[in-house]
Order: C-alpha cells, then sequence, then structure tokens
C-alpha cells in the first residue's frame, strides 16, 4: 500500500499547560517530563497532523462560489486584524511551528534509546509540518516572525519580522531533509504520517507561489519520477467518502465517522429536495469556465447551448455541478420554474420540487448545486468522513506543467503531464487523441491560458482557487465581479421562460483569462444581481497581523493598508 495518509489519534493530547500559548502562540509553555520516551515522541508527532494545522483555504473565498447574496470579510474587502478567521488561522499556524520546534529540540531526550535512521525520521516529520506551516504564512502574511527554537515569552514579544525569502529558503530546507529521510511508502502501516512524495510535492508548491520555477519544476518532477502515484480511474469517486488513501492521494488527513471526526456541514451543499439548504453552490462563473468538448470556451465553441448548457461540456463540468434533469442524491434536479413536481427515484412517485423558486423561495438562487464529492451519507446522515485531500497527483502534473510553461521551457512533458489530467476526465488514455481534446497549443501566452482554465477545472471545491488567485494577481479583477443569479420567479417566467430564453438567455463573453463576463445580461434585464464582491489590491494580497500582537510587540509592522 503506498503511503499517503496521516492517521489521526482518536483522542487529543495536549502538550501545553499554560494559559501563554493562548494569548501568545509564539511561545510553549513548560512541558515538564513530557518527550522522554519514543512513545511520547510519536504521540507528539501525530498530533501535528491534526485538522486544525492543515487547514484549506476557503473556495468561499473565490469567485468559484456563492453564498446566495452575501460577501465574506475577503470578497467583502473588510478584513482587519480582528477578524475571526484571521485571527484562528495565525494562532493554529504559530502553534503548529512552535510544536514541531518542540519536538525536533526534545529529540536529544530519547538518542540513547533510538537508532539513527529513527531519530531521523521523526526530525524529518517534524520539520515536513513546520515547512508546512512556515510556507502558510508567507503565503498570507508575507514577511513572518520567523524561528527554528523554542522561544520564551519575552523573546516572542519582542521578535521582528523575517523577510520571506529568508523564511522560504528554511523552508526548502525542511522539505529537502524530509524529502531524504522520510520514506516513500509506510506500507500497511496504520500510522502513516507524511512521505518523501508529499516533501517534494509541497515544496514545489510552496516555490510555484513564490515565483521559483525552476525548483517548483524539479520538485514536481522529482516527486513523479518515483513512481509512486498515479491517476486513480474515476474522477466523479475519487472524492467519495467511500474511496479512501487512493492511489492519487499523496497527502491528505483522514477521517472517521466512528472516531468523531467528520464534515457536518453538508446541508450547505446538499440540495433541497435531498433535505439540505443548497445555500452554497457553485458560481455561474464556475460554471462557465469549463470548456466544451472540442477544448474551446463556451463562447467560441459552436457546441456550447445556453439554453441547454451541460452539453457537450468537459466531463468535469457534470461532475462538479448537478446537471439538470439528471439524479442526484435520490431525486431527479431541476430548478426549473415550471418543474413543480420531481421524480424521487427511491419511491418512484413525483414529489414536490423544493428545488425550484417556484415552490421554495431559499432554493439555488442561481440554479446551480454542488455534486463534486458528494453522495448519499451527505443527505442522509448529514455528515461525511471522505479524505481531506491535501495534495494530489494531479496537482503536480498541473505544476509541473505550470513551472515549465513559465520558464518558456515548452516540450512533451509539459503537453503529456496537462493531457493526462484532461484523457482521465474523459476516461481515455493520454494517447487516445480522438476521443478527448488534447492541448497541443505552443504559444507561452496561450498555453499558460490553457494551463489556468485545466487547474480551475480539475481542482474545482478543493480549496486551491484562492491561492491561484492570490499567485497570478487575478483577484483584483475576478474579485471586484458582482455575484449574478436568477431572477425572481415571476420576471424569470416573463422575461426568460416565456421567450424561450432558459437557462442562459445569451452566451456570456469569456475574457483572456477565462472569466465570463454577465453584464450585457444584468443591464438587459435578464438576470439578478445578487452581491457585490470588493478586493482592495493595495492591500488585500496579504493579511493583516493581528492587532493585538502589534499592540504587544512595538517590533511589529502592520501589513499595508491595515
Amino acid at each position: 500500500m503506498k503511503l499517503k495518509i496521516v492517521t489521526i489519534l482518536s483522542f487529543l493530547i495536549v502538550l501545553v499547560g499554560c494559559n501563554d500559548l493562548d494569548l501568545n502562540p509564539l511561545a510553549e509553555g513548560a512541558t515538564g517530563n513530557w518527550y522522554s520516551d519514543e512513545t511520547e515522541i510519536e504521540m507528539s508527532l501525530n498530533d501535528l497532523y491534526r485538522d486544525p494545522f492543515w487547514k484549506l483555504d476557503n473556495d468561499y473565498w473565490t469567485d468559484d462560489w456563492i453564498y446566495r447574496g452575501t460577501t465574506n470579510s475577503i470578497t467583502g474587502g473588510t478584513m482587519n486584524g480582528e477578524d475571526r478567521d484571521m485571527l484562528e488561522w495565525w494562532s493554529h499556524t504559530y502553534k503548529g511551528v512552535t510544536r514541531a520546534n518542540t519536538v525536533i529540540q526534545s529529540l536529544d531526550n530519547i538518542s540513547n534509546a533510538v537508532s539513527e535512521d529513527k531519530l531521523n525520521q521523526y526530525k524529518a516529520d517534524a520539520r515536513f509540518c513546520r515547512a508546512g506551516q512556515n510556507a502558510r504564512l508567507i503565503t498570507h502574511w508575507g514577511d513572518a516572525i520567523y524561528s527554528n527554537t523554542i522561544m520564551s515569552l519575552e523573546e516572542s514579544f519582542n521578535m521582528e519580522r523575517t523577510d520571506k525569502e529568508v523564511i522560504l529558503q528554511g523552508i526548502y530546507e525542511d522539505y529537502d531533509f524530509a524529502a531524504t529521510y522520510l520514506p516513500e511508502s509506510y506500507g500497511t502501516d496504520e500510522n502513516k504520517h507524511a512521505t518523501k512524495g508529499a516533501a517534494l510535492a509541497m515544496k514545489a508548491r510552496i516555490a510555484l507561489y513564490m515565483e521559483d520555477y525552476e525548483t517548483a519544476r524539479d520538485a514536481a518532477k522529482a516527486c513523479m519520477d518515483l513512481g509512486v502515484y498515479e491517476l486513480y480511474p474515476s474522477y466523479r469517486e475519487l472524492f467519495l467518502s467511500s474511496t479512501k488513501n487512493s492511489v492519487e492521494t499523496i497527502f491528505a488527513l483522514p477521517r472517521s465517522e466512528e472516531l468523531g471526526n467528520y464534515r457536518s456541514d453538508c446541508q450547505n451543499f446538499t440540495t433541497r429536495n435531498a433535505g439540505g439548504w443548497a445555500s452554497h453552490d457553485p458560481s455561474w462563473e464556475l460554471f462557465c469556465a469549463f470548456l466544451c468538448t472540442d477544448g474551446l470556451p463556451i463562447d467560441e465553441s459552436p457546441l456550447f447551448d445556453p439554453h441547454n448548457p451541460f452539453k457537450n461540456r468537459d466531463p468535469r463540468c457534470a461532475e462538479t455541478i448537478v446537471a439538470f434533469q439528471s439524479e442526484h442524491l435520490g431525486y431527479m434536479y431541476q430548478p426549473h420554474p415550471d418543474s413543480l413536481t420531481v421524480l424521487n427515484f427511491n419511491s418512484g412517485q413525483y414529489v414536490t420540487n423544493n428545488d425550484t423558486k417556484s415552490n421554495a423561495a431559499y432554493a439555488s438562487f442561481n440554479g446551480l448545486a454542488w455534486r463534486k464529492g458528494i453522495d448519499t451519507d451527505w443527505s442522509d446522515n448529514k455528515r461525511t468522513d471522505p479524505d481531506k485531500i491535501i495534495m494530489r497527483y494531479a496537482d503536480v502534473l498541473l505544476m509541473y506543467a505550470e513551472a515549465k510553461i513559465e520558464l518558456n521551457e515548452i516540450d512533451e512533458s509539459v503537453f503529456d503531464a496537462i493531457n493526462q489530467v484532461r484523457a482521465r476526465a474523459y476516461g481515455v488514455s493520454v494517447d487516445d487523441v480522438a476521443n478527448y481534446p488534447a492541448v497541443t497549443v505552443t504559444d507561452q501566452a496561450e498555453l499558460r491560458k490553457e494551463l489556468r482554465i485545466e487547474r480551475r477545472m480539475e481542482l474545482a471545491f478543493e480549496g486551491r482557487r484562492y491561492m491561484d488567485l492570490m499567485r497570478w494577481k487575478l483577484a483584483e479583477k475576478t474579485l471586484n465581479i458582482p455575484t449574478y443569479g436568477l431572477l425572481d420567479v415571476a420576471e424569470l417566467r416573463e422575461k426568460v421562460v416565456n421567450q424561450g430564453l432558459w437557462f442562459f438567455p445569451e452566451t456570456p463573453e469569456i475574457d483572456e483569462d477565462g472569466i465570463a463576463d454577465f453584464s450585457p445580461m444584468y443591464n438587459a434585464g435578464l438576470i439578478k444581481l445578487l452581491g457585490l464582491r470588493t478586493f482592495d489590491a493595495s492591500k488585500q494580497y496579504l493579511w493583516p497581523i493581528p492587532s493585538k500582537e502589534i499592540l504587544i510587540n512595538e517590533n511589529l509592522v502592520q501589513n499595508e493598508g491595515y
């Protein structure tokens, strides 16, 4: 069995007993006689793989998602030094750094009791986790407080920020050490932590973000050359809770409902007929980003029909977003205002359709609903326990291709990497070019556009879009575009349905960045404005440092604009 997944203990290990850590996560309280033997070290390492230390950027912060007509502190431009999400991320990140440093420093306590190989593996494990936390610091806050040792409270209250490029070199060193001493696989051992492949892949990710394309290229290629990972055959099944520890997964946190580790927010994403709320939905922008089966954007392809918008689309479109008139969670999904009843596939009876606004005012505001990763456990149990995938092989292939494109090293390996990902979506081999639209363009700018669209189609709803927008500097464009949805029912029938214009009244134009323009339909009164996004490019590419940290440390300087 290939290594990939981190097993979390079913109980919480308390490493720190003093309250100072809650006040200032840069300092670690006294730990007494802890870390005195191999068991305690392993328990401490397990603690580093808990969910709070491996948060994913929320897709709600991007243009892939709507929550009815609301915004949040990022899409609404209101984030400040007291923001709840930011404070939580800051606290958990520095707790992770501190705990990793403590494990590393404490390994001397057991040096006479375990082999050098085992000590190096323990240290590699901790350094992998520390690198992941420090990578989050520089991508979200830029220059940051940086230390590879345990600090006293006094020291932590007086430290200055370290240049992010200096921190990046420390991250590389940690990942290199981890890649050297971590195994490629843990076999059948259930206590699985990070692996050599995970260290290489995560190094590639931070290098790509920091525009160090040579390092990103080499790290991604080294991961690919391990021969440990491959694309899972079914794109649909890959993300279901029934698929655990797949051949594509490089690094993930397992979930287990039996151990109380599961997603409990399912109703936000499931359709109303299935007992959900359908309040968190895919955006029209994401829907329109999926190419047609000829490989062209919807405004260029003769195959696209705005009145039958799922037809002739990349297969990942209908695997990510529920297609109209398709079975989903036991019911026919159809948001059309005249579809007042739909088939319940379980009973064989027609029932009231609560997924149309004609019957339910809070049905999806734009008619779309998520399908990716969603199965009947989401609706039947209102909870689910799929693996929390942090890195998978498709992402590594696309990172390798992107780095090579940015270096203008466009060769067959670039096309092979992108087309492996695309061919899997169509259920064919990469060489079967007659049955999928292979990427062949050689112009650097055009290929960059293809790559970015491929990432959006492949990685939607996986917590990757936010950082892509940040590093591509597209947030100032995409997050200043309003969100749109369906007109209220009476107007929808009069202006759209009765005119034969359902679903989209016309085909939106797609710009050079793959972004759809819905303003002509809005100006014509054919769609509804749901909400206004606001993104201030002068400051929002970085997060603010918590205000309380600025107050207690006169050497800390706030990020510009906050």
